[in-house]
């Protein structure tokens, strides 16, 4: 498996974007990182609409770097990408499958490379973030599902087809709530932010979290993530209580996934990592409590994702740069 490196100059330029269940995030940056412009819009429905808001994305980055010409484009996306590029099966953009986004969007902007949006995630943060100088790696990102990025021995892990890191849909309860992915009890179903979300109406249905429903306005089909972590920060009992139960759920997939990959760091990424030691601190409790042979084995560093919400386009974007465009799809 020929490996990936940091090869182009650091001027080079590549843009970069991130398709996610509910936000597209693109990035202009350079090879060393450095953030040019950034444009955000949210995920329209379809996979003719997605196309398009990608292209406008690209258009308003390329825009805001003329007159300079991209050296690179990535694009990173939600689901199960194969090696040739294509959008196999996406359970949080509901109707999009076999989705070719070289071809879509080659015409406009030349070669493009495509991955899985944690996948590039966790080459954004390998090259300039939590787990640099790491040779094993695990990402997760908490976002409206959970996606998941493996490195092993300094390249990343894509499987046969292309489609390894999907550790959102590992079954932890196979009795647990159905998933859109057509299953039931997906570990994203207690440990995204719809698990979050979900947690916190159950405890607030039993009467334990009256300050969650005060946040989404009274109303319980409202209660969001947010308002978990925002009560939660400000030290409401039920809240920090509903926060530690869905960090139990969090550390769960983590020693699952640590038991079988050995990494040196997991980074926690996506939308959720933006609270910080709030969430992390309880779940780094949890993790040593549920990993195969605490006390026996050298424990992996958990850390939240340096880069934030923009690891995933600004990964695609050097991903692309690193490769040499679109041979992304087939380093691996």
């Amino acid at each position: 498996m020929p490996s990936a490196s940091p090869g182009a100059t650091t001027g080079a330029l590549a843009l970069g974007v991130d398709v996610g269940g509910t936000k597209v995030l693109g990035r202009a940056v350079r090879a060393d990182g450095t953030e040019l412009a950034a444009v955000r819009r949210p995920t329209p429905r379809g996979a003719d609409a997605i196309v398009a808001v990608v292209a406008e994305v690209l258009d308003a980055l390329g825009s805001a770097v003329a007159p300079e010409v991209p050296d690179a484009v990535g694009v990173g996306i939600a689901g199960l990408v194969d090696r040739s590029g294509v959008l196999r099966f996406a359970p949080n953009l509901p109707g999009v499958v076999d989705l070719d986004l070289v071809a879509a969007l080659g015409g406009a902007t030349g070669p493009v490379s495509v991955l899985n949006d944690a996948t590039a995630a966790l080459w954004g943060e390998h090259r300039m973030g939590a787990a640099a100088g790491a040779r094993d790696a695990v990402l997760v990102t908490l976002g409206t599902g959970i996606g998941g990025g493996l490195l092993s021995e300094g390249r990343l892990v894509l499987g046969r087809s292309g489609m390894a890191g999907e550790p959102g849909h590992m079954l932890v309860d196979p009795a647990g709530p159905p998933c859109p992915c057509g299953r039931r009890g997906c570990w994203e179903r207690f440990a995204s932010g719809a698990g979050l979300a979900r947690l916190a109406r159950d405890a607030a249905e039993a009467g334990r979290a009256p300050a969650v429903v005060d946040a989404a306005g009274g109303d319980l089909a409202a209660i969001r993530g947010e308002h978990v972590t925002a009560t939660a920060a400000a030290g409401d009992p039920g809240s920090l209580a509903v926060l530690h139960q869905f960090a139990w759920w969090v550390a769960v997939g983590i020693a699952n996934l640590v038991d079988v990959c050995d990494p040196e760091v997991v980074v926690i990424g996506g939308g959720l990592s933006e609270a910080g030691e709030l969430l992390l601190a309880p779940v780094r409790a949890a993790f040593a409590e549920l990993v195969l042979g605490t006390g026996h084995r050298p424990p992996p560093r958990l850390e939240l994702a340096a880069l934030g919400t923009a690891a995933a386009a600004t990964g695609a974007g050097l991903w692309a740069l690193d490769t040499g465009f679109g041979a992304a799809n087939g380093a691996h």
